[in-house]
């Protein structure tokens, strides 16, 4: 089971072949400069799609050698995105990036019946892993960037999502948190009453691969004392490896207030349910942030 982002870069390295990335609109520096460290790192080869002129700009600008990528000059950014989705669609590669793009261009790409990356009848949804220094062991997080107010069968396709992004990250059988203001089983809260099914499917086997417990508090799910305190007994509680959050606005609150209020935090972020891991961060995230989400995609892609 891996802790740190770096225990990835080191096992993705030491592999014999390295998946293959498409950045789409990769024409700003934190995407070029994520995926040259991505490329030396030795965790993928990355094809750029987009301007050129504008990537090698950019490339003089951060010192960065344009030979170590493949590039196809398409100077408009839709039809870039469009050229990126296609290429990986047809098999030319293994992750889709998103560059300097719109989230809705680069979603309105993936969702094309023609040439996007929706399996038939697929749910798509979002998976944030954090590596925080108060916590021991990586955290992994739904939904906090494509699902508004997920229903019950979309909660069961992002737990299982979460548990196959775990097991991507060698942890064996992760303890899913079923999240919740509390962890009294209130009837009158349907996320109480949602986190209580879904734990019951995994009781019962119709759920494969974890453990999973809910409702649970955020404070009981990842804090030892909040459970003695109250004295809860749980398989999940206290040492939980994911996160299932009721609603988009509880789990990006939790995601940013991690990036924006906690010191030393490192997230990654993915598109998941589609034919391949798409990686999914803000024009605005950091390089590092960007370079982790590309070793999980490359982690999690087949």
């Amino acid at each position: 089971m891996f802790t740190k982002f770096e225990e990835i870069f080191a096992e993705l390295a030491g592999r014999s072949s390295r998946k293959r990335m498409v950045a789409a609109w990769a024409v700003d520096g934190h995407t070029i400069a994520a995926a040259s460290m991505a490329v030396d790192l030795g965790i993928v080869d990355a094809t750029l799609v987009g301007d050129e002129n504008m990537i090698k700009e950019q490339c003089d600008k951060e010192g960065i050698d344009i030979n170590k990528f493949r590039v196809l000059h398409n100077p408009e950014e839709l039809s870039a995105v469009t050229q990126a989705v296609t290429m990986v669609n047809q098999g030319m590669g293994d992750i889709l990036m998103k560059g300097l793009c719109s989230t809705d261009k680069f979603m309105r790409a993936i969702l094309n019946k023609e040439t996007g990356l929706l399996p038939p009848k697929a749910v798509l949804s979002h998976v944030a892993v954090l590596e925080n220094p108060n916590y021991h062991k990586l955290l992994f997080v739904s939904d906090m960037a494509v699902i508004p107010l997920p229903d019950l069968g979309q909660k069961k396709a992002m737990l299982k999502y979460l548990v196959d992004t775990a097991h991507a990250m060698g942890v064996k059988t992760p303890k899913v948190a079923l999240i919740a203001a509390t962890e009294q089983m209130l009837e009158k809260m349907p996320a109480c009453v949602e986190a209580a099914v879904l734990s019951k499917k995994v009781e019962r086997g119709e759920i494969k691969g974890c453990i999973a417990d809910g409702p649970l508090a955020l404070d009981v799910a990842v804090d030892k004392e909040s459970v003695e305190i109250k004295k809860l007994v749980s398989p999940v509680a206290g040492d939980a490896d994911c996160l299932l959050f009721p609603n988009i606005e509880s789990a990006n609150v939790f995601y940013k207030t991690n990036s924006k209020l906690a010191a030393n935090v490192k997230q990654a972020g993915m598109v998941v349910g589609s034919k391949v891991p798409c990686v999914l961060s803000s024009r605005a995230d950091s390089i590092d942030t960007k370079l982790n989400s590309i070793a999980i995609a490359a982690m999690s892609a087949k």
